[in-house]
């Protein structure tokens, strides 16, 4: 089959899923792609936006809906499934009328859904909503040309993306984004029955989460978590209650749950926001137990460092281009990923991919080409780094980098590559990149079994690697 573009993390649902609690009845997912509680509610920025994207690093429209999906030729998808921590909107600016409007301004996601996770009590009902909005439009044709469907396996991948019968199929492997879904992370301390027997739930689902991100935005009372949030949403938000610390017993007891394998049920663990700790002990877990598990980091970025304990820049061409705090990863974990035949997908993030002199140093233009350029440079900086870091340790380059967007999970794009639907033009510029990488500096340092074309480059990261890493693993 023809491979398309792949993206191992956004969250389609998150706005119209949030917008669903302002209509009747509530929850549902409407086929009318007009409507903003639609997973297909088509939305692009207009010039307003982006200003406003530009100027304050607000998000107004939507970036991964499966109209845009559709457009980008993304067509295999690991949509996140996220019930909003409540700490987002229980923060320092009450839960008055005026917090709300505030709220829902920098996240888009209604009134009524701010108004709901204010008192949420039960975050597990929620991630099952959540997981019913997108079945209720599992394999529906919209617009008589598209249709998403959930899958279980790779097998069914391969089912869908062959049919020729004039629709466009989008394949969703659902993932799951924060194990407090679990019921965790409120108030009081969790009832560990109840979390032990929500996680063996999850393996038992129809459509059972691909992997799952262990960690999130706050404390979940499993394992620590890495500070994740800046600016004004740092500002008005608390991460300091467990942050930075390990796994706790529940949580070691909830990792051994889902990692087991009996009758092939394994879920697999995303180690993306987990303290720089935890993620060192998850590692120590793996090799102390014997697990062959690939790791993952599904939306992600490197920091340039060597390690948690030794934060010194090896690789100096790219290291301090990139963003040193330890939400990022170090490259000993980048080596250990490859070393599991794990996957990394980088996220595209503005704030995440590079540091605030090189954002400052990238040039301005007012044609859309030279952004677009300047811009997908700051991608091409996690690329390089990555490829060099592993050819300096013997270590085939090209094989584990892949594409975790994150998009419409609250984050700042880079400019003019606002949505799923420019991904193709993503992939071009970044293409472009490795051409001159390849022509000059790459052409001396990287080892001749690196040195493949830039348009191979780019459809592994873009399509191939994460096909090759779905194929083995999504069983």
């Amino acid at each position: 089959m023809e491979t398309p573009y792949i993206d191992l993390h956004c969250h389609p649902a998150l706005k119209p899923y949030g917008k669903s609690f302002s209509v009747s009845p509530t929850r549902s997912n409407s086929p009318d792609p007009a409507k903003p509680n639609s997973l297909w509610y088509y939305d692009p920025p207009s010039l307003t936006d982006k200003l406003l994207n530009y100027i304050g690093g607000l998000t107004k429209f939507s970036q991964a809906n499966a109209t845009a999906l559709a457009y980008g030729n993304v067509h295999i998808v690991c949509p996140s499934l996220y019930p909003l921590e409540k700490w987002f909107v229980n923060n320092k600016l009450g839960t008055g009328s005026v917090s709300d409007v505030i709220n829902d301004f920098a996240l888009g996601i209604g009134k009524e859904r701010i108004n709901f996770i204010q008192q949420i009590t039960d975050y597990y009902s929620d991630l099952k909503d959540e997981y019913n909005f997108y079945r209720q439009l599992h394999n529906t044709v919209v617009k008589g040309q598209y249709r998403y469907v959930l899958v279980k396996n790779y097998t069914e991948i391969e089912y869908w993306q062959s049919r020729n019968d004039g629709i466009t199929t989008i394949c969703f492997l659902l993932t799951i984004e924060g194990l407090h879904v679990l019921n965790t992370g409120l108030e009081t301390d969790p009832n560990p029955d109840e979390v032990l027997a929500h996680a063996t739930e999850l393996k038992n689902w129809e459509f059972k989460p691909f992997f799952v991100t262990f960690a999130h935005h706050f404390w979940n009372h499993l394992c620590g978590h890495a500070k994740s949030l800046s600016g004004l949403v740092a500002d008005a938000t608390d991460q300091s209650k467990g942050i930075n610390t390990g796994f706790t017993d529940l949580g070691k007891q909830v990792l051994s749950i889902l990692l087991d394998n009996t009758d092939n049920k394994r879920i697999l663990i995303d180690i993306k926001h987990m303290s720089a700790l935890a993620r060192s002990e998850y590692i120590d877990y793996l090799k102390a137990n014997n697990l062959k598990v690939p790791l993952i980091m599904s939306h992600a970025a490197a920091n340039g460092l060597r390690s948690r304990t030794e934060p010194v820049v090896d690789i100096l061409e790219t290291g301090y281009k990139l963003l040193q705090e330890d939400i990022n990863f170090y490259d000993e974990e980048i080596l250990y990923l490859v070393q599991s035949d794990g996957i990394i997908g980088l996220q595209l993030d503005e704030r995440r991919i590079a540091s605030a002199a090189t954002l400052h140093d990238t040039p301005h233009s007012l044609f859309r080409n030279k952004i677009m350029h300047y811009r997908s440079a700051l991608l091409w900086n996690q690329v390089q780094h990555i490829a060099e870091l592993l050819n300096a340790h013997g270590l085939f380059a090209w094989n584990n980098i892949a594409i975790g967007s994150d998009f419409d999970g609250i984050i700042d794009p880079l400019n003019a590559f606002w949505t799923e639907e420019e991904i193709p033009f993503l992939a071009d510029y970044l293409e472009r990149h490795a051409y001159n990488y390849m022509q000059g500096r790459g052409s001396t340092v990287l080892q001749t079994y690196n040195q493949i074309s830039p348009h191979e480059i780019i459809t592994r990261i873009f399509s191939d690697n994460a096909l090759r890493f779905i194929k083995t693993y999504f069983i």
